[in-house]
């Protein structure tokens, strides 16, 4: 059986005084400290050799494994598994060699404060990451717990709510809870003018007014809120392609052709930590594609220049593809071969040609094949009539 060696403590704005015995001890006996400068200064008087955090952060984990040997402690902010380093120090470490001390997180003091159940409450950091991936979020009536990036954080976030209709939105900063110098800030969005400190947690009480975008996470957002030079697959058939793809939590899509990227945003924002990477010759189409993706919540989507199949190519394996644009039968074989175990596909196809390639699919490789129709209402004259659009055949399978 292998004996942990290495500590990972969380601590508080309290420092030593906030911790159990056991873990205090552990913390005093230690012959190496981890930590950044404010964890050094929340736990003084400590003879043991001190560390600072790695420059580059990537190379922590070598830091780390240098700390062999000794008796070793990381300090971190609150719970080391709940958005801190923890998770990524288990995931290069053999968690049996780790002991986490966990202490109250932002998250928890943050409710206490706010008197909100956290079961209640979205939970998300931006912090070190991009701050638009908020946005997905904002709904009314929502309560969001924040991990900021600095004091600009809180203002950036303002200008969301406000720019999307929430600017009546409750919002409170609150900064070293638990500490001598704890301190809130409390206002609204669309008057949002407070200086905070750099390391602080935001409190969001979304509301919404009358004309406020409606975001919701389940797909099928209307096509207006897309930059598209019209090529865009339109929000019934988005909504019915998201369905057979199944966003789940972490998988990646690839979304090869995809143009205004609104299949690649959608299933982002479907389930959390969902990723997707947009395969796209054009870079006008590109840009568009990074544009809706900064507006509606999904920064992180990846882009990638070049034709397919040969754009496939050392791109990591997906757990589902849609294939909007490219069809051919050399794209769906590189496609299947990457595709992962349980892997879902969904081709769809406009043009009679596209369609016939869809069809020999099918008949080679079965799935479901249906045939998606919508017709809106327009004026016509001073009356009312259906104008339909061009029908899509979508093909779709999972790979067992």
């Amino acid at each position: 059986m292998t004996t942990p060696w290495l500590h990972i403590v969380g601590i508080g704005e309290d420092g030593l005084d906030g911790l159990v015995p056991a873990t205090r001890a552990v913390v005093e006996a230690a012959e190496v400290i981890l930590g950044g400068d404010r964890h050094h200064a929340l736990a003084e008087n400590i003879g043991a050799e001190r560390i600072a955090w790695p420059s580059p952060f990537n190379a922590m984990i070598d830091t780390i494994e240098g700390m062999r040997g000794k008796r070793a402690v990381i300090l971190v902010t609150g719970d080391p598994l709940w958005f801190s380093v923890g998770a990524r120090i288990g995931r290069s470490i053999d968690p049996s060699e780790i002991v986490y001390h966990p202490q109250l997180s932002a998250f928890q003091l943050a409710a206490a404060r706010m008197g909100w159940s956290l079961p209640d409450v979205e939970t998300l950091t931006v912090h070190g990451r991009p701050v638009e991936q908020m946005i997905a979020f904002i709904q009314p009536d929502a309560r969001l717990l924040v991990l900021t990036t600095g004091a600009e954080t809180p203002a950036q976030i303002a200008a969301f709510l406000t720019a999307r209709g929430f600017g009546k939105s409750n919002m409170t900063v609150l900064a070293a809870m638990g500490g001598k110098d704890e301190a809130r800030f409390d206002g609204l969005a669309e008057s949002w003018d407070h200086e905070v400190p750099a390391f602080n947690t935001l409190a969001v009480e979304c509301i919404a007014a009358p004309d406020a975008a409606l975001l919701p996470r389940v797909p099928g957002l209307a096509d207006d809120l897309f930059q598209s030079d019209g090529t865009m697959t339109k929000q019934e058939v988005r909504a019915a392609t998201l369905a057979k793809l199944m966003p789940m939590r972490g998988a990646l899509l690839w979304d090869i052709g995809c143009g205004s990227g609104s299949v690649a945003i959608e299933w982002m924002r479907a389930a959390r930590y969902a990723r997707a990477i947009g395969i796209e010759p054009r870079a006008d189409r590109r840009a568009m594609a990074g544009a809706n993706a900064l507006a509606l919540g999904a920064p992180k989507l990846e882009l990638v220049e070049g034709s397919v199949p040969e754009a496939l190519d050392g791109l990591t394996p997906p757990d589902a593809i849609f294939i909007g644009g490219g069809l051919s039968h050399d794209t769906f074989n590189a496609a299947w071969a990457a595709l992962r175990p349980l892997g879902r596909l969904v081709a769809n196809a406009v043009t009679l040609e596209s369609e016939a390639v869809l069809m020999d699919l099918h008949a080679r490789h079965g799935g479901d094949l249906v045939r998606l129709s919508v017709c809106r209402a327009e004026p016509v004259g001073r009356l009312t009539g259906w104008r339909p659009s061009m029908p899509v055949t979508q093909w779709s399978l999972v790979k067992r």
